[in-house]
């Protein structure tokens, strides 16, 4: 049975990630990329599956971790009836670093037993690879792939696991250093644990006093901020949804899905949590990542990418991993890069906007793509799409995906009128008025006082809270509290917000799922953005409350057995909490105005 999802805690060095159990398991590891077949995948099926335990071997008293502050170092103690250890994980970062997992054993008191179990799989648990030893190290080849350990501690093989007992004494440390290398190369240079323990420190510290928030809620910023720096792919820029796959949006249920790519959807509000914390480069990397991504036929526009801007992600189910907690299918690659969605149109423009605003120079010819994209957009925006929830069922004419499409067009507008772009103004802002006042007539109903999820639907959806937040409408129109009147009547659960009533079966799929946590967050911004500032600030810190231990969060959050679910630490909810943080710390400050503040 794994771990609860916030038992683990998240290391990474900008290209790949691991979990870490407050067991001292690592139970999800993917080398050298987050996309990579090469990895631990004990989360969603069994430690035969591939694991790699780190603990003492007698009982344990009392457990406790942290962050090293300002870093992704996580340091967890273990007190037992003997004395207290410590292990010290991490990814180095540095030259030739990259691809490395380290892992220190330290005894602060008295003397402790430790155990070590690793259980090499590749191929998602599947492929049991060759191991040999040479000198002080493991090698572990299958394949394209090799791991190699490096320890003094002594090892041994046992049952397809290589296995360790050793004792630590007071001052004692013991590392651990394992290592990827692609199978055809030479073994690469060895490192030592101490001196990349510390340069690792070092670096993370530097990046993390460049930020620039100075709010109250500075701590949990701070730690998405970091958390959103470990979902970047350093070589291109690329942020993943998440480090994981197929953890599973309601326990036990069909609703897992691969979320190891970069969403468009995600780019706006992601420059906007970079750009106003005073990450500049980051932001410049995402964009330039989002340009090249996207750049060929406008109609072969996907919403999703892999992290170098691959278009192909084929979806497949591993039918040998039985899933977290039972949960199937384990699915590999994602199908909605397939679909047609009309809202990535305005989210893309939204980013040449927002960074432009922000005083990003902006070349001629990454315009001349976005007036492509708005000539598509010209001759589309009335076809029916599978809307911001990849929904498996029918297409629909969403409300927010239209909402986007005027998103798209007000940039434009924007572009000549405040930055002096080229383009043909007056034929967009007839374009923009049309979408505005089909939107207001087909996508809004008058007897519940509510838009709705659909044209000619009476449903409720929780991406109608961005209306206000993409400056569609204001915050305060009577239309718009209607409606966030509505989706707090009908779509909140212990005062958390759904996505919509998937009892509905508008998705395709079986009924059920969690709070969605981005959303209850936009809920908290229109409250703010009312002045209902007490309100939205008692909402924010019931969110910060439902992270876990160490200040990470998920998607979603199962409001019955109090547990976070899905996909996890998710980029998106960590995006809208340090956007909900700007919000309430500059009340009435929308993400177009705060854009301007911004040095």
């Amino acid at each position: 049975m794994p771990l609860p999802i916030e038992a683990y805690a998240l290391i990474g060095g900008t290209r790949t990630a691991a979990l870490v159990g407050n067991d001292g398991s690592i139970d999800w590891l993917c080398l050298p990329r987050f996309d990579s077949p090469a990895c631990f995948a004990a989360l969603l099926g069994e430690p035969r599956h591939g694991r790699w335990l780190l603990a003492p071997s007698e009982p344990v008293l009392h457990t406790r971790r942290r962050y090293r502050e300002a870093t992704l170092i996580l340091e967890t103690e273990f007190e037992t009836h003997t004395g207290t250890a410590r292990i010290t994980d991490c990814m180095p970062i540095g030259k030739d670093q990259y691809g490395r997992l380290l892992r220190i054993v330290e005894c602060l008191s008295g003397e402790v037993a430790m155990r070590m179990e690793l259980i090499i799989r590749f191929d998602y648990g599947f492929v049991v690879p060759w191991v040999h030893r040479s000198e002080r190290k493991l090698i572990a080849t299958a394949g394209p792939d090799t791991l190699e350990l490096r320890t003094l501690a002594r090892i041994h093989g046992e049952d397809l696991t290589t296995r360790a007992e050793f004792v630590v004494r007071q001052g004692e440390r013991v590392p651990f250093v394992l290592s990827h290398r692609a199978s055809h190369l030479r073994a690469r240079a060895t490192i030592v644990a101490e001196t990349a323990l510390e340069a690792t420190h070092k670096w993370w510290r530097g990046w993390s006093a460049r930020c620039t928030y100075t709010g109250p809620w500075r701590e949990p910023v701070l730690r998405s901020l970091i958390t959103l720096k470990a979902l970047t792919y350093q070589p291109t820029g690329g942020i993943v949804a998440a480090p994981t796959t197929s953890l599973p949006e309601q326990l036990g249920g069909v609703r897992n899905w691969d979320y190891r790519y970069c969403w468009l959807r995600d780019a706006t509000f992601t420059l906007y949590a970079l750009l106003y914390a005073g990450y500049r480069d980051e932001a410049i990397a995402w964009r330039r990542w989002l340009l090249r991504a996207v750049a060929g036929r406008p109609q072969d526009l996907q919403i999703l990418y892999g992290i170098s801007g691959e278009r192909r992600l084929p979806e497949s189910e591993i039918s040998w991993l039985p899933g977290y907690e039972g949960s199937t299918p384990v699915r590999i690659g994602n199908a909605a890069a397939d679909q047609y969605q009309l809202d990535v149109y305005g989210e893309v423009l939204d980013t040449f906007h927002l960074t432009h605003t922000a005083g990003v120079e902006t070349r001629a010819r990454d315009w001349e793509v976005h007036k492509v994209l708005l000539d598509f957009l010209e001759s589309n925006w009335e076809r029916p799409d599978e809307g911001i929830w990849e929904v498996r069922g029918p297409r629909r004419h969403f409300t927010h995906s239209k909402v986007m499409a005027w998103v798209a067009f007000d940039r434009a507008v924007k572009a000549i009128e405040r930055f002096g772009m080229d383009g043909d103004i007056g034929r967009w802002r007839a374009l923009r008025a049309t979408v505005h006042a089909q939107v207001c007539s087909e996508g809004y109903d008058a007897q519940r006082n509510s838009f709705v999820q659909y044209y000619g639907s009476k449903n409720l959806d929780a991406s109608l809270l961005m209306i206000p937040l993409v400056g569609f409408l204001p915050a305060g129109d009577p239309r718009m509290r209607g409606t966030v009147d509505a989706i707090r009547s009908e779509l909140s659960v212990d005062g958390l917000i759904r996505r919509y009533t998937t009892a509905e079966t508008i998705d395709g799929l079986p009924p059920g799922e969690g709070a969605f946590l981005p959303c209850s967050f936009w809920l908290a911004d229109n409250l703010a953005m009312t002045g209902q500032h007490a309100e939205a600030r008692t909402l924010f810190e019931h969110l910060l409350s439902l992270r876990n231990d160490v200040g990470l969060i998920a998607e979603g959050y199962d409001t019955e057995q109090r547990r976070l679910v899905g996909n996890f630490p998710q980029a998106m909810t960590h995006v809208a909490l340090i956007n909900t943080a700007r919000n309430l710390s500059v009340p009435g400050v929308s993400p177009e105005s705060a854009a301007r503040q911004w040095p």
